[in-house]
């Protein structure tokens, strides 16, 4: 099932990035899909740690309301440099991560990203710093898709923008503190 729900739920982001229009089918799938993956991740790590959970839940809001205000108050601006920088941060991220599962499978040993040691949690943090500021590029893509009265199939092309970022999120800070428990 969360094979499949992943497959599912990528096939459905692909499809709404290329064709915007399609957005409106596409976000509902991708979330019942995504839902059962998000469902089956979250009880692997609340068998391991007990409360990991809600404290990952808890973390994703707050650092969605944080970068909400920091957004809205014009602390963090969304220029075409910052734009720039977070793009290409992501698509660094991107190249190391695929590097990295090509290092491990002819290696025979897992990559850092996965372990408790130092390196690790500095590793999460880097990458749900970066999610995080792709909440700042979601709700500046929504507020300029209100300022120019895009279609309204653009609402559910940014809401499935906005979903997939949360997502990352949660994922990263659940990760992020399951390394911190290890330790």
């Amino acid at each position: 099932w969360v094979l499949g729900g992943f497959v599912v739920a990528l096939i459905a982001v692909l499809i709404a990035s290329f064709k915007p229009h399609t957005a409106k089918i596409a976000a509902p799938i991708y979330a019942l899909a995504e839902g059962i993956v998000l469902g089956a991740i979250s009880r692997a790590y609340s068998e391991m740690y007990d409360g990991i959970v809600t404290q990952a839940i808890g973390a994703t809001m707050g650092v969605f309301i944080v970068m909400l205000l920091l957004y809205r108050s014009g602390v963090v601006k969304v220029t075409n440099k910052f734009r720039r920088i977070v793009m290409g941060a992501t698509l660094g991220l991107l190249g190391f991560y695929l590097i990295s599962f090509v290092i491990g499978i002819f290696a025979g040993y897992p990559s850092f990203i996965n372990d408790a040691s130092p390196l690790g949690i500095g590793f999460s943090v880097l990458v749900a710093g970066l999610a995080a500021f792709h909440l700042a590029l979601d709700f500046d893509t929504i507020e300029q898709g209100v300022a120019n009265k895009l279609p309204a199939h653009m609402e559910w092309f940014c809401a499935l923008g906005l979903t997939v970022t949360l997502v990352w999120l949660y994922l990263e800070i659940l990760r992020l503190l399951s390394k911190l428990r290890e330790n």
